[in-house]
């Protein structure tokens, strides 16, 4: 196994680790919040979380545009070119930093209109919030050097120190809330871990990179060296803006074209596809700097084999998450919440089709960053504009249907057909031919078994599945066969599957064998 995919391996392992450990404490911690310090303190700090996630689009994709820098010196092993990028890093989230100080200093001045009415009292929403503000401001200022770390492929590292901090900081919140139940104690442990996770990584990254010096005053002049920098960190602000708008808006504009009550019904679906959608992200995430280092290398065939190897394990997984959800999604809802909480089939299809547009793109938006190829800002506005367009004329008459076909709408031909085309014209420099004629085989299959999976869910699993036990029991009985026989003709039909499997020789003959791929 070479290095580049090991490391992409450990990304993954530690990625899903601590998502796992996350999503369980996550259960048990807000349980005990809530009984323990009640429910107008935790919606408070959600209240305020949110408002720390909008003054955080300061960042402006200046992460995303730097990384970028950073995957040839990393791969040439070239230390002063390393210093210079994150020098210039250093100085821009310090500034990122100030900017969001700054414009948190001022939204607080609204909050004895917003909270004062709060029986927690305005000191300690202050409090809470220029807390939260200050761990914010010091993740700008002192972390940046993660940016490196996950540069270098080692976002595993990343995970391991932040994630295994924050659990740890939920458990002793935990017990001091349940012991003490004092809402101040709970915003000054979160506080006081912020500070520990900054030393403790910081420590780290000394071991790790020795030669690293950062300089903000060269930093600065070197943005003059880096005028690409400013270009594609505006390019990506944009693509960062709608996406802010056209993925985090759900439950808003149901609340306004149809109505809160059907917010609860349709937040029933969305936390399961949530969680899913953010699964598939770990999985990306773990190979985003493997890939800008593969682009960087610049050995044509090499890349080209690796995206059709991403490509096969993207559909594999789309098919997991797609036949899962048409099989069991409205069962589910159905035997956990009850049958008054089911939302219309139609419905429940569109939202599954607008996770595969958003799971299927995934391999060329991965390549796409790791080109660098930012300049479509175009596409950015048109998908905000259609959806917004869309969704104004249909949801008013259609409800939650017209609201997700302004997202379907405005994102599938830009992610089906732009995507792919600006990729292979301006990245990979080849026919955009040549995607479709490797596409063509995964769209088959994938529709050949989304039929086979709708007639199984309406014969079998919906039909029998009346009880949370039984859908279970039906579940083990008829999806592993299922995913087993897509599999299998995958690794038949495509070379993106046989490159992947090849890797474990051992493996790759007895599935052969299995398959009659002879």
């Amino acid at each position: 196994m070479s290095e580049r995919v090991h490391r992409s391996v450990m990304n993954i392992k530690v990625g899903m680790l601590f998502y796992m450990l996350s999503l369980v404490l996550a259960f048990f911690s807000r349980k005990v919040f809530l009984d323990c310090l009640g429910a107008e303190f935790i919606g408070l700090t959600g209240m305020l979380m949110n408002i720390m996630s909008f003054l955080s689009v300061a960042e402006l994709g200046i992460g995303t545009s730097i990384v970028y820098f950073l995957y040839k010196p990393l791969q040439e092993d070239n230390h002063e070119r390393i210093n210079e990028v994150m020098s210039m890093l250093a100085f821009l989230y310090r500034c990122i930093g100030l900017v969001i100080g700054a414009g948190g200093l001022l939204v607080s001045l609204f909050f004895p209109w917003w909270f004062g009415s709060l029986t927690t009292g305005l000191p300690l929403v202050y409090f809470a919030f220029y807390s939260f503000l200050a761990s914010a401001v010091a993740g700008y200022v002192f972390n940046y050097r993660q940016l490196l770390v996950s540069a270098n492929q080692k976002q595993y590292l990343v995970n391991a120190y932040f994630q295994g901090i924050a659990i740890f900081q939920s458990l002793v919140q935990i017990l001091l809330a349940w012991y003490y139940r004092n809402l101040w104690l709970w915003v000054v442990v979160g506080l006081v871990f912020t500070i520990i996770g900054i030393i403790v990584f910081n420590i780290r990254i000394r071991q790790l990179y020795p030669w690293l010096r950062v300089n903000l005053k060269e930093g600065r002049k070197n943005l003059k060296q880096y005028p690409e920098v400013l270009r594609k960190t505006r390019q990506i602000f944009v693509q960062k803006i709608k996406d802010f708008i056209l993925y985090r808006s759900d439950e808003l504009l149901v609340g306004m074209f149809v109505s809160v009550v059907q917010v609860a019904f349709y937040g029933n679906y969305t936390i399961i596809t949530s969680k899913l959608n953010f699964l598939v992200n770990i999985l990306s995430d773990g190979m985003n700097a493997g890939v800008g280092n593969l682009v960087a290398e610049g050995n044509e065939q090499n890349t080209m084999k690796v995206f059709w190897e991403l490509t096969a394990v993207r559909f594999l997984i789309v098919g997991i998450i797609v036949f899962g959800l048409l099989l069991f999604l409205q069962p589910f809802v159905c035997c956990w919440f009850g049958s008054q909480y089911r939302l219309s089939d139609l419905i429940v299809y569109l939202l599954i089709f607008n996770i595969f547009i958003f799971l299927s793109r995934g391999v060329v938006e991965i390549y796409i960053a790791a080109h660098g190829l930012y300049s479509d800002v175009w596409a950015a506005w048109t998908e905000l504009v259609l959806n917004i367009a869309v969704t104004l004329c249909l949801a008013p008459f259609f409800g939650i249907v017209g609201i997700l076909l302004g997202k379907i709408i405005s994102v599938f031909f830009i992610a089906m057909f732009w995507k792919p085309y600006f990729l292979f014209s301006r990245g990979l420099k080849k026919s955009v031919g040549v995607y479709w004629h490797g596409m063509l085989p995964y769209y088959a299959i994938f529709s050949l078994f989304l039929a086979v999976t709708l007639f199984v869910r309406y014969a079998v699993v919906e039909p029998q599945a009346t009880t949370l036990l039984r859908l279970v029991g039906y579940g083990l009985l008829t999806y592993p066969l299922l995913l087993l026989a897509y599999f299998l003709v995958l690794f038949t039909a495509t070379r993106g599957m046989k490159y992947f499997i090849a890797r474990k020789p051992a493996v790759y003959g007895k599935i052969s064998f299995l398959s009659r791929d002879k």
